[in-house]
C-alpha cells in the first residue's frame, strides 16, 4: 500500500515533491521528469513485496521509507512530520527483523520464522510499538502544537470547525501514544487501527487524492501486526514449556 501509493502519487507530479527534489540539489524541471520514474520504481517494489518477497528489498524499501520522510523537515518542515511517518519505515523494519538471514542467498528470498525466541519477539514488537506510539505522536502534535491547516480543512468537511477541536483531537493522539508505549494491549491497539483508518479517510473525503490515504498503509499496518505478533507469541508460549528455548 505504501509504495503503491507513493508510487501512484509521482505520476501525478505533486508540487511539494520539488521542495524534496531541491534538498539534494535537483532543479524543479528535472526533478518533475524524474517524479513518474520514482513512481515506477515504487510500484515495481511494492508489486516484487506482493509476488516475489526478497529481504534486499525489504530492506531497500525501509531505508526509502526513511529517507523520503526524512526529506521533509530536511525540507524545512516540522520534525513532526518526520515522526508522523514511522509507518514508512518502522513497519518494514520489523518484518525484515521476522525474516531469516545469515547467509548471502537469503537476501534474496523472505523465508519467516515459524517461531520467535524471547529476545527476537521482544526486538520485533518494541519496534512495532514504538512505530505505532511515533505515528499517533507526530500526528498529535501536528494538530497540538503545529495547528497543521490541513487538519482543520479535513475536520471542516464533515462539519466539524470548533477552533478547539484540532488540539483537542492532537492531544487525545498524543495520549495514545502514550498509552502504546506503557500498556499495548490487544483492545487498545484495535482502536488505534480504527483510530488511524477514521482520521485517515478524512483526507481523500476532503479531495485529496486516494493514493494519499494509500500510501499510509503502514500506519495502518504497525497496530496490527504489534496485536497479531503479540496474540501468536502468547499461543507460541503456551505450547513451548520454556519459552526462552524456542
Amino acid at each position: 500500500m505504501e509504495f503503491i501509493g507513493h508510487g501512484a502519487l509521482g505520476w501525478n507530479h505533486p508540487p511539494a515533491w520539488a521542495t524534496y527534489f531541491a534538498v539534494v540539489g535537483i532543479p524543479k524541471d528535472i526533478a518533475l521528469s524524474l517524479m513518474p520514474w520514482v513512481g515506477v520504481l515504487d510500484i515495481t517494489l511494492a508489486l516484487t513485496v506482493l509476488f516475489f518477497p526478497m529481504r534486499a528489498v525489504v530492506f531497500y524499501m525501509a531505508v526509502w521509507g526513511l529517507w523520503t520522510a526524512m526529506l521533509r523537515p530536511l525540507a524545512g518542515e516540522p520534525i513532526w512530520e518526520l515522526i508522523e511517518r514511522a509507518g514508512n519505515y518502522g513497519t518494514l523494519v520489523a518484518w525484515f527483523l521476522l525474516a531469516r538471514g545469515g547467509t548471502k542467498a537469503s537476501w534474496f528470498r523472505l523465508d519467516l520464522m515459524d517461531s520467535l525466541g524471547v529476545k527476537r519477539y521482544a526486538a520485533v514488537s518494541w519496534i512495532l510499538r514504538l512505530t505505532t506510539a511515533a505515528l499517533l505522536l507526530g500526528h498529535g502534535a501536528l494538530g497540538l502544537i503545529v495547528r497543521k491547516p490541513l487538519f482543520c480543512m479535513q475536520y471542516g468537511v464533515i462539519g466539524l470547525h470548533a477552533a478547539w477541536l484540532e488540539p483537542l483531537v492532537g492531544g487525545f493522539e498524543m495520549a495514545l501514544a502514550l498509552g502504546v508505549l506503557v500498556w499495548p494491549g490487544i483492545s487498545l491497539l484495535v482502536f488505534v487501527l480504527i483510530w488511524k483508518l477514521a482520521t485517515e479517510v478524512l483526507s481523500p473525503i476532503a479531495g485529496t487524492q486516494i493514493w494519499v490515504f494509500i500510501e499510509h498503509g503502514g500506519s495502518y499496518a504497525a497496530p496490527l501486526a504489534l496485536a497479531l505478533i503479540a496474540r501468536g507469541y502468547e499461543k507460541q508460549v503456551t505450547a513451548v514449556p520454556n519459552p526462552a528455548a524456542a
